[in-house]
This record gives C-alpha cells, sequence and structure tokens, in this order.
C-alpha cells in the first residue's frame, strides 16, 4: 500500500521523537502543515465574454458563476471544496458571508459595476469530489482583454497559480494580446492549456482551432490545446447523454486537469515531502554512523571528532552575516531591486514618448477617451511584464543562494511566493481639463474682437488720406484680423489643452511607476526574508546534528567495552527503523 505524503510525515516524526531534535520536528512539522494546506490552484484567463465562467460552471457540474448574455464577471471568482455550499466577500482582512442567490450581485457587472465595493475576491465552496482531490478554480475578470488594467492583476496572480487556463471562443483567432499572455504565462507558470469554447456557435470552429495551434507554433508555445462546447456538456449532465458529453469535448479536458495538473502536484508534493523526510533522517543517520564509527574502533575516535569539527565550523559559519550565501542573497536582492526599478521606468518611458508623439499631433480632447484606454492597456501591459521579469530573476537568484547548500538546488528552495497584489488598483484616472470650450460664441467674440482692431486701425490710417473709418480697406483688414485672431485663439486653446494632456499623462505614470515600484519591492523583501529565514534554519539544523555527533564520538572514547558492545547493538537497531522510514517515502 503506498504511502501517503502526510502519513510519511507522521512516520518520521514518530521515528525522531526519541531524538529530542525540535528543530528537525518542526522542519517535518512544517512540512505536513503545507501539505495539508497545498491547494492546486488553476487560473481560468481570457478575454471579454469568452465563456470563462460557463467553462468553470462545466467543469464542476454546478450553476457556480454567473452566466449572463451581455454582462461580465467583475471580481475574481475563488471556488473551492466546502460541505455545503457557501458565498465569501473577502476585502483585505475582512470575510463576510452572504447568501448563496447573492453572488451574482457581488461577482458579476451587473450587481458590482466596475467592483465598486472593492472586493479582492469572492469565495464559493461547493461540495464536488474533484474540488475535493485539492483543486481551486479560479474564474479572473476579462473586461478590457488581457492587456488592461484587469489583465495587469490576473498577470500578477501568475506566480501563485499552479496551472491556467487560457479560454478564446471560435469566432475568431488568437489575438496578440493572447499570444503575448500566453508568452508570460509559460515563463512563469508549470502548466498552461488553452481551451476554445462555444465549438457550438461557430461551424468553423475547427479552421478557427487549426489556425489558433498554427499561431502557438509560430511563436514557439506548445501547451495542451482543447476545444469545448459548455452548451453540450450542460445538456449531457442535465439528460445523462455520455454521447452528447464526449461531443462536448470535456472529458478530455477533466482529463487533463486530473492526471497534468492534480497529478504533477501530488507528484511534486511527494518529491518534496521525500527531501524533507530524508534530509532529517540524514541528519540523525549521520550523528548515529559517527557514533558508530567512534564505538567500533576508539583508537581513530579522535581523528573522526577533528573532522567532524571542521565541518561544524563550517556549518556555524554557514550562520553568520559575512557567510557567502548571506552576501549572495544581499547583493542579489539589491541588484533586483535596482534592474527591476530600472526596466519598469524605462518601459514608461516609452510610453510617455509615444503618447506625447500622439498627443502632439492636434486637439487631445477629440481623441481622449480612446487615448486614455490606450495608455491605461499600454501602461498595464508594462507593469504586468515587470512582474514576470521580476518572477523570473527572483527565482534565479533563489536557486544561486541555494547552490552554496546543496547540488539539488530546486530541492533546496523553499515555496517561493512572489506574486504582487494589484498595484494599478490605487492610481487615479488619468483627466484632463475640459472646461475651457471654444464653440460658436467664443469664435464669434473672438473675431470681433480681432475685426474692431484692425478696422479701426486701418481705418484710422485712411482717415489721414482723406478715407472715411469705414471704407473696404479697413472692412477687408477687420475680416481678416479677425479670422486670424480666431485662428490664433484655437491654437492657443489647442496647446493649452495639449500641455494640460502632457501633465496628466506623467502625473498618471509617475503614479503607476510608484505604486508598481512599491509592490515590486515588497515582494523582493518578502522573497529576501523567506530565503534568509529557511537557509538559516537549514545552517542551525546541520550545526546542530554535526555537534551531536562530535558528543557521541567523545562519550565512545570514554564508554566500556561492554557498553560499547551494547550501544552498538542499540544503533545498528536505530539506524534499521530509519531506513525503514526512509525506503516507505515514495520520491
Amino acid at each position: 500500500m503506498t504511502t501517503t505524503p502526510v502519513e510519511a510525515v507522521d512516520r518520521a516524526l514518530a521515528a525522531i521523537a526519541r531524538y529530542d531534535r525540535p528543530d528537525l520536528e518542526a522542519r517535518l512539522r512544517q512540512a505536513r502543515a503545507r501539505l495539508q494546506d497545498d491547494r492546486v490552484r488553476l487560473l481560468v484567463v481570457g478575454e471579454f465574454k469568452q465563456g470563462k465562467s460557463m467553462l468553470v460552471n462545466g467543469l464542476l457540474g454546478a450553476p457556480v458563476c454567473p452566466v449572463f448574455d451581455d454582462i461580465a464577471t467583475s471580481v475574481p471568482t475563488v471556488v473551492r471544496y466546502a460541505e455545503q455550499p457557501v458565498v465569501t466577500l473577502v476585502r483585505g482582512e475582512s470575510r463576510i458571508e452572504v447568501p448563496v442567490d447573492q453572488l451574482p450581485v457581488y461577482a458579476s457587472e451587473a450587481g458590482n459595476p466596475g467592483n465598486k465595493e472593492r472586493l479582492d475576491h469572492v469565495e464559493v465552496g461547493i461540495p464536488r469530489p474533484i474540488l475535493g482531490e485539492g483543486l481551486e478554480l479560479v474564474d479572473t475578470p476579462g473586461v478590457g482583454g488581457l492587456g488592461s488594467v484587469h489583465g495587469a492583476a490576473t498577470m500578477s496572480a501568475l506566480p501563485t497559480a499552479d496551472a491556467v487556463l487560457l479560454v478564446s471562443d471560435a469566432s475568431q483567432e488568437y489575438t496578440a494580446p493572447e499570444l503575448e499572455f500566453l508568452r508570460n504565462a509559460v515563463a512563469v507558470c508549470p502548466n498552461v492549456a488553452c481551451v476554445v469554447t462555444k465549438t457550438d456557435l461557430y461551424p468553423d470552429w475547427r479552421f478557427i482551432a487549426e489556425q489558433n495551434q498554427a499561431h502557438l507554433k509560430s511563436v514557439g508555445l506548445v501547451p495542451s490545446f482543447f476545444t469545448v462546447s459548455s452548451t453540450l456538456r450542460w445538456h449531457a449532465l442535465q439528460t445523462g447523454d455520455q454521447d452528447v458529453n464526449r461531443e462536448s469535448g470535456y472529458p478530455p479536458l477533466v482529463t487533463y486537469i486530473r492526471k497534468k495538473v492534480l497529478g504533477e502536484a501530488d507528484a511534486l508534493a511527494r518529491r518534496s515531502t521525500a527531501h524533507d523526510v530524508h534530509a532529517v533522517i540524514d541528519q540523525i543517520t549521520s550523528s548515529l554512523r559517527a557514533e558508530e564509527s567512534a564505538q567500533s574502533d576508539p583508537a581513530s575516535a579522535q581523528a573522526l571528532i577533528d573532522k567532524l569539527s571542521v565541518a561544524e565550523q563550517r556549518a556555524a559559519g554557514l550562520k553568520e552575516r559575512s557567510a557567502r550565501w548571506q552576501q549572495t542573497l544581499s547583493d542579489g536582492v539589491a541588484d533586483l531591486n535596482a534592474d527591476v526599478d530600472y526596466d519598469l521606468r524605462d518601459r514608461m518611458r516609452e510610453i510617455v514618448r509615444e503618447a506625447e508623439e500622439s498627443i502632439m499631433d492636434g486637439d487631445p480632447t477629440k481623441i481622449w477617451d480612446q487615448f486614455t484606454k490606450w495608455v491605461q492597456d499600454t501602461a498595464a501591459s508594462a507593469v504586468s511584464a515587470n512582474s514576470v521579469w521580476a518572477t523570473q530573476r527572483a527565482r534565479w537568484l533563489a536557486r544561486r543562494v541555494a547552490e552554496h547548500f546543496d547540488s539539488d538546488r530546486e530541492q533546496t528552495l523553499p515555496s517561493l511566493q512572489t506574486a504582487s497584489g494589484d498595484p494599478l488598483r490605487s492610481v487615479r484616472e488619468l483627466e484632463i481639463r475640459s472646461d475651457e470650450k471654444f464653440g460658436l460664441g467664443g469664435r464669434f467674440l473672438s473675431g470681433l474682437r480681432g475685426g474692431y482692431s484692425g478696422l479701426l486701425m486701418f481705418g484710422l490710417l485712411g482717415s489721414a488720406i482723406g478715407l472715411s473709418l469705414i471704407n473696404p480697406i479697413s472692412i477687408g483688414a477687420a475680416v481678416l484680423l479677425g479670422g486670424k485672431t480666431i485662428g490664433d485663439e484655437r491654437k492657443r486653446i489647442v496647446q493649452r489643452r495639449q500641455n494640460d494632456a502632457k501633465a496628466a499623462l506623467r502625473r498618471y505614470v509617475d503614479d503607476v511607476t510608484f505604486h508598481a515600484g512599491k509592490e515590486s519591492r515588497d515582494v523582493l523583501r518578502a522573497m529576501q526574508r523567506d530565503l534568509r529565514d529557511h537557509f538559516t534554519a537549514l545552517a542551525e539544523q546541520l550545526k546542530r546534528s554535526l555537534q551531536e555527533s562530535i558528543q557521541s564520538a567523545q562519550k565512545s572514547v570514554k564508554a566500556s567495552s561492554a557498553d560499547r558492545t551494547a550501544r552498538l547493538q542499540e544503533i545498528a537497531q536505530e539506524l534499521a527503523a530509519l531506513e525503514k522510514v526512509r525506503a516507505e517515502v515514495t520520491p
């Protein structure tokens, strides 16, 4: 019978209980807590109205996520296992349970447009077998596209995801933002799959699917690919028709989730558990074997003690602030902070350059809505790309630090959660003053003012040569100067609007840079603390094990022959028991 990861940790805890090693017990208890609370997080992402919520409902066989023809999801909806259906609103540290039938009021644009309730997400608990296996589904908002502000929030959640489903319907081929999102997702997430939905609505869905796969291949991406019909799936669930269910395309997708997503997460948990258990047992057995060697040959005990003392000094050095791994971590985080900040500012400066060129082409108020959306979406895309790059660099740095401890770097690394929050949530809207109008009345007054000046000036000049104040020359001058005054006033107003637009643009970009930079620094500081605490604990465990080995070897020198014989038998029994626990753990 295969030992579960939790059972393996429990047996290891029982095996080391007699050795009075609270540090090693704490490591195993931490591993046990991680296993018990370790959910497999699957993000469902995509553009506006692509069928994400219906896909989640089809996977679970329950109307969990609200679905409307013309209304989108407004906040992330996290679906996990619960004995009874429950809906919880999450806003910061606040958690409020509401009736299940109130879910559409808070999770959709119908009841919560633009997330006016300022919810972080909505949690839904339902009793479903696939959720009971540890799966956690997240239906993300798609309003505005993957390059929008909502897309930036989705991108920031990628590092915490175990798998991602990119949902796109069969109405058209993949767009550039979708392909860019996939490239970023593949860079930071272990499992990424593509799902084409609504195959029942579009007769050419096979052609669209083939074109999408060709696009993926052209950019070097080979994710798992599925085509589904949520309508057919729902009909099959209601009628029990297995043929319709197969036609819906859902069975291969469910198999992928069970085997590839949940299966690989279980395999990873087993490898991680095996590493923790083996590492703890190795430290106990190394002390026992050192004592066994000293008990078997007391004459060589001093040489063994000297060897262990050198190793103990080396382990003690790992705890010092001057240790190489501490320097690598400190210097690496400082460099990473500088590089991430430079990358973000460089991206923002490029946006400012392009935006200012667009502003100077004409009156910005005429294109302000489109201009504002372009700036916000481009800034969100830049922040997302910066976040993905920072995550990749942070994981690279973690592996460099781990090299100082263990050649098996991936197993030595802690579980880094480098995801940020939504840095654009606190950014103010991009606004421009529009109170200065230049309508018909304004043009008339400007023309009248310029015309009067021209009439008066040329009329007086004409009177000097005997002409009346109002004459053909003064009238023509009045018309010309009136037109010029209107043109100059229009240019002045447009130039002022351009200056106001550029000032508003720079304020917005500075705001984005400030909040996104703060978020990335917080993430890197948290990563630095996690790595520091993790490797300090490893150094302490190693030092403690070597100290006990030295003490055991020193005691063996003073032991009598009978005591040594008895102790050797005990050591052999203890080693056998520990090796049995090791053998029961399946990597």
